[in-house]
């Protein structure tokens, strides 16, 4: 595949319909987990880490159904990605998520995820759900953001 066409075809356009105030059901969906390095939350090789998951994906014929990756920001200095796929993948670190997961969908500049932050926890809060662990889930990189003219992003809180 040539850089014209990945640069094209570089992230899906995203729906937000199905994934906006809504509770996703998953029974062992499956993933593969990597480690991203930050500080103080701002991913530092994100990107490195993204062509380095994709590549065993790629490499192993699978694929990333909806284009889901979740973040799990478990410190200033570390961000777990889960990359979903539709099959064990050889030499990945393969890992499954179960259980109801609510989801509310956001629009804007990264700079406001404190703010989307909050305003998630009232929205679970409101819910009378206790959140276990929230992921979000940056649906374009940057260059896609900017050709679709939107820059999702989902928070989901597994409860």
């Amino acid at each position: 595949m040539s850089n014209q066409t990945l640069a094209a075809e570089c992230c899906p356009k995203f729906d937000p319909e199905p994934w906006d105030m809504k509770t996703v059901k998953w029974t062992d969906k499956r993933f593969i987990k990597d480690h991203v390095m930050t500080a103080f939350y701002m991913p530092l090789n994100f990107g490195t880490v993204m062509k380095r998951m994709m590549g065993k994906v790629e490499g192993s014929g699978a694929h990333v159904p909806d284009g889901l990756c979740l973040s799990d920001h478990t410190s200033k200095w570390n961000m777990d990605l889960y990359l979903a796929v539709d099959r064990d993948i050889p030499s990945a670190e393969n890992v499954t998520l179960s259980g109801s997961f609510l989801s509310k969908v956001y629009e804007g500049e990264f700079k406001d995820a404190g703010k989307w932050m909050k305003d998630f926890a009232a929205y679970v809060e409101g819910s009378g759900l206790e959140p276990k662990n929230t992921y979000l889930w940056y649906t374009t990189c940057p260059k896609c953001a900017k050709k679709y003219g939107k820059n999702y992003v989902v928070i989901l809180a597994q409860v």
